[in-house]
């Protein structure tokens, strides 16, 4: 059973031809625009951006700039020296979740994954897996925020700025951070701090970027997320929506990119969720506890190995680990490319009608989860295989509750797509 990394997902790697392992050490490359090309739409456009438009008081300093430099220059020593992560290729049993975080590495605009279930059930321990997996992104070297050299929207203030002046840039190969929230981190922790005495006495904004700085272009993981206190439940719901985080002190402001993948767990026995951070999360997967003894005597045996020789196991899942890398980043290439056809496009929409479900985030995420499948799948079309997989985790939580219904929200969806597309 570990050799099957998906299980009855039955996902096919892509041939060869569309595979191309990354580049296993960081390249440098530079980026270099004429002040005449930038000063166009495509780079004077922001969101919440104090300053662009007229000059700031004052000149943002981010003081994490150094320490985030030196960071990425270690970053092999690091990742040498780090704590082993249990591989993601030898989970087994939890189809559904590993399946769900795939997709939102594919296209992090399905918008995260919520995963409720008991306890002991790895709920954690697949999150922090996914490390491995992660593909390299290009990143603009020294920056805080993980600034992408090609996409305005996703850079920092600082970052705009020497792009709009014509200056070039420093490009590296990244792994996509995975940043964890605890539960007893503070407001400033999680959203940055501006140092007051410093911007009064020496006329700058000096700033130090927090976790949601630290996750933008990557992932947040929440353990035990239906414990989190309200204020920064509210904090997360307001960056995962606009994609950006504003600090505000004593009439200062500074915003900076915060576009991440949320993801969450937490065990349902402990507390429900507010409906309106549950509604936030793209997709929902349900974990249980492995009823199967040979299976649970598998699991038993397998953890026991890695908790003897963590390195010796994890190179017994080195090639599947490759592999599984090699299609997430061959999907990412070949997202954009997934069509699905106008009448899938409108059944899904009539599922999404007759569950009365709220808003139009159910229709989107179906659609974006569905192509997502497709390319991990080596397509460019959806099918009603691929919908029918997905629309489950995409709907199950967005349903309105009944406290008489004894039915699964999850068996409702699935009753209702057949139904429909039969």
């Amino acid at each position: 059973m570990a050799s099957t990394t998906l299980g009855t997902s039955s996902i096919a790697f892509l041939p060869s031809r569309y595979l191309s392992s990354p580049s296993s050490n960081p390249s440098i490359n530079t980026l270099s625009l004429t002040s005449g090309q930038s000063c166009g739409r495509k780079f004077c456009g922001g969101i919440g951006i104090n300053g662009l438009k007229g000059k700031s008081r004052f000149p943002v300093v981010n003081v994490a700039t150094e320490v985030n430099s030196v960071e990425q220059g270690l970053n092999t020593i690091a990742k040498e020296s780090q704590r082993p992560v249990y591989p993601f290729a030898a989970i087994v049993g939890q189809d559904e979740m590993k399946l769900c975080l795939l997709l939102n590495v594919i296209d992090p605009k399905i918008g995260g994954v919520m995963i409720m279930g008991d306890r002991g059930t790895g709920k954690s321990t697949t999150v922090r897996s996914l490390v491995d997996l992660l593909p390299e992104i290009k990143v603009v070297f020294g920056d805080p925020y993980n600034s992408d050299p090609e996409d305005p929207e996703v850079m920092g203030i600082e970052v705009r700025d020497r792009v709009i002046k014509g200056e070039q840039l420093s490009i590296v190969l990244s792994k996509i951070n995975m940043v964890d929230l605890p539960l007893g981190a503070t407001e400033d922790r999680v959203c940055g701090t501006i140092d007051i005495e410093k911007a009064l006495t020496e006329g700058v904004k000096a700033f130090e970027p927090g976790l949601l700085a630290k996750a933008n272009r990557g992932i947040l993981y929440v353990d035990e997320v239906n414990l989190l206190d309200d204020h920064l439940v509210d904090v997360l719901l307001d960056s995962a929506a606009s994609g950006w985080n504003t600090v505000e002190r004593e009439g200062i402001s500074i915003s900076h990119p915060a576009r991440f993948i949320l993801i969450g767990s937490g065990n349902p026995e402990e507390g429900e969720l507010r409906p309106q951070l549950l509604d936030r999360f793209g997709m929902h997967a349900q974990v249980g506890t492995v009823r199967d003894a040979e299976l649970r005597v598998k699991i038993v045996e397998e953890r026991a190995r890695f908790d003897k020789n963590p390195k010796d196991f994890r190179e017994t899942y080195k090639a599947e680990q490759e592999k599984l890398t090699e299609q997430i980043t061959s999907a990412r290439r070949v997202l954009s490319s997934v069509q699905i056809d106008q009448d899938l496009k409108v059944k899904i929409s009539r599922v999404c009608a007759e569950l009365n479900v709220d808003g139009l985030r159910g229709d989107i995420v179906s659609n974006r989860a569905a192509k997502a499948l497709a390319a991990l799948k080596g397509r460019d079309k959806v099918s009603v295989e691929d919908i029918a997989t997905v629309i489950p985790n995409c709907l199950r939580h967005r349903l309105r509750k009944d406290p008489l219904e004894s039915i699964d929200s999850g068996l409702l969806v699935t009753e209702k797509f057949y139904e429909i597309f039969s």
